[in-house]
């Protein structure tokens, strides 16, 4: 089975675009969403990242999301070594995950899936961009977060045209109905290039 990356940066809609190949019937793993369940299911995590950033990384309910983005993302450190942490954990469910479909592909969805070097484990890569203006606007719009906040995360990951370099396929998401299409049409290509190997 072939693996499609799926990433961009923050607010570009990649989770949108996943949710457009999941229609499609494509399994889709959502990395950041599995990472958060095992930030609170895994004993190991726990005692790793409050051994680094201290005992509020945790509350009774499970990862303390504010304080360790507050932590991380003015600290590409402390980010560094959180990542660390995460990372091979959700390597090892998404193979695990990967193990018990039937399709001819499936789409991983990371938000560092280059600047981690993930994006090597794929078989294509597909890079999603929208203006940083509309990023951010979205961001605030979903998030209760503020512009300086969204800027610290931006700052965080590379940049579109260092990532447009190392990706198969760019698509532009700024209308959701050209969105789809290009979706539509990238799914097309995609079994193509399956059936043809």
């Amino acid at each position: 089975m072939k693996i499609v990356g799926l990433t961009g940066g923050i607010g570009s809609g990649k989770t949108t675009v996943a949710d457009f190949f999941s229609q499609l019937g494509v399994p889709v793993y959502i990395a950041d969403v599995e990472a958060k369940k095992l930030t609170n299911r895994s004993k190991y995590i726990r005692k790793k990242l409050i051994a680094l950033l201290g005992e509020e990384a945790y509350t009774p309910d499970g990862i303390n999301r504010k304080f360790v983005a507050d932590k991380i993302f003015t600290n590409s450190e402390l980010l560094k070594k959180v990542n660390t942490i995460i990372h091979p954990k959700v390597a090892t469910h998404f193979k695990r995950w990967m193990a018990k479909l039937d399709a001819p592909y499936c789409i991983k969805e990371a938000a560092i899936l280059f600047e981690n070097g993930s994006y090597k484990q794929c078989d294509l890569n597909i890079l999603v961009t929208a203006p940083i203006e509309l990023r951010i606007q979205r961001v605030l719009e979903r998030d209760e977060t503020s512009r300086p906040a969204i800027q610290d995360r931006i700052s965080n990951q590379w940049d579109d045209e260092k990532k447009l370099k190392l990706a198969d396929f760019h698509i532009e998401n700024i209308d959701l109905d050209a969105t789809q299409e290009q979706v539509g049409a990238l799914h097309s290509l995609i079994l193509e290039g399956i059936s043809t190997h």
